[in-house]
């Protein structure tokens, strides 16, 4: 019998499990994860980037957990000696519709208590990166880089110094909830009970929040595949930090950006296509029943009418480099083809709910039996520590 059972061994879970430890020492707490260690999807595929909270609707709580677990996650780091660096980013305009956009974007800044980010002029901008085009732009200095995955290990380590336990290999399968308590059922047979269970699955949050309801789930994880090519070495000069572009505000992802990682190289992008299966990292990943199941939510079909060009640009930049290479020319017109190579893709867990919504902040559900975290996508690493906290102070309301 566990106090706490939290699904989910990404950087979320692991920082529910952290936050909860630290505060109630005595909790006999499991972490579950179906992969063999922790940090091997979203959290171990992105872009590793410190993001400031400049996009995020004043308020919200992407905005707050952003601001807040900003400041926590650089604390941690300087505490467990882990690298990152504070390089800061610009986020440019290239079109003069993109202006009022960009605008808008630095007030929300403000608003957020981003006082040091300052709107920059081309010429400035070329100061900060020589080869980058555009009318205008925002100089974000809050902005950084770092390896999650190393983060991730590293919480991991401190939830079992502080007596917390980690299962490996566990794929939850069923969950029942009877006389106050909950036992989950593994595919390797495992069983275990809980009086709370937290979950943080990612992308098959909603799968696990269906077990966990006394009625259906009114959201579906519909997976996004980002992928990015990266700059050779040797033109790995025309980018000094990070360029973005400025976002379309109706749609949730930020657009092919330029991006150093804090473990060498650039990445360029990502784009974002519909994947075929939840995990699809590959063009040519497919599973025919999590398709269909896709296929078959309401919502999606409402965000495939409504965004089908859109869907069908990124579909065809998925598979033409020549595409792909144009929409970086953008920021910077010295890109060629030729300078470009593959690099990796990672899968975004975008909540959409029955009426078509693209959810846009985080979403936590509660139920009789377990907490519910269906949508943190970016900046959840970012925010881990303080989505986190924010759980953690759930849980022990309900305890």
């Amino acid at each position: 019998m566990y106090d706490i059972t939290i699904i989910g061994g990404g950087i979320v879970g692991l920082a529910t499990a952290l936050r909860l430890k630290e505060q109630r020492p005595t909790l006999r707490l499991l972490l579950l994860e179906k992969e063999k260690s922790v940090a091997q999807h979203q959290t171990g595929h992105n872009s590793g980037v410190i993001h400031s909270g400049l996009y995020y609707k004043p308020g919200s709580l992407k905005a707050t957990n952003c601001i807040r677990g900003y400041r926590m996650l650089l604390d941690f780091c300087d505490k467990e000696g882990i690298a990152y660096d504070l390089c800061g980013k610009i986020v440019v305009a290239t079109r003069p519709e993109q202006v009022p956009i960009l605008h808008g974007l630095h007030e929300r800044g403000l608003q957020n208590g981003l006082t040091d980010n300052r709107r920059i002029t081309f010429e400035e901008m070329r100061e900060i990166e020589p080869h980058v085009q555009g009318l205008e732009g925002i100089w974000v200095p809050y902005t950084g880089i770092i390896d999650y995955k190393t983060v991730s290990e590293k919480y991991a380590k401190r939830i079992k110094e502080l007596g917390g336990e980690l299962r490996f290999g566990e794929k939850v399968i069923n969950i029942k909830h009877t006389d106050g308590r909950s036992q989950i059922s593994t595919e390797k047979g495992g069983e275990y009970k809980a009086k709370l269970v937290v979950n943080c699955a990612g992308l098959y949050s909603d799968t696990v929040a269906q077990l966990t309801q006394e009625e259906s789930v009114k959201v579906r994880i519909i997976p996004f595949r980002g992928e990015y090519y990266k700059l050779k070495p040797e033109k790995e000069y025309l980018v000094k930090n990070l360029i973005y572009p400025v976002p379309d505000p109706n749609f949730p992802f930020l657009g092919v950006h330029f991006t150093r990682m804090i473990e060498g190289g650039v990445e360029a992008g990502p784009n974002a296509v519909l994947a075929f299966r939840r995990e699809g990292y590959g063009k040519m990943n497919f599973n025919f029943k999590e398709f269909s199941d896709i296929l078959a939510w309401p919502g999606f079909r409402k965000v495939a009418a409504k965004y089908w060009r859109t869907g069908l640009g990124e579909m065809y930049r998925s598979f033409s480099k020549a595409a792909f290479t144009k929409a970086l020319q953008e920021l910077i017109p010295e890109i060629q083809s030729a300078d470009l190579e593959p690099g990796g893709a990672g899968v975004r867990a975008q909540a959409c709910d029955y009426d078509g919504g693209l959810l846009d902040d985080f979403a936590i559900l509660e139920s009789t039996s377990a907490i519910n975290v269906v949508n943190a996508p970016s900046p959840a690493a970012t925010s881990s520590l303080s989505i986190g906290q924010t759980i953690s102070e759930r849980v022990l309301a309900r305890l």
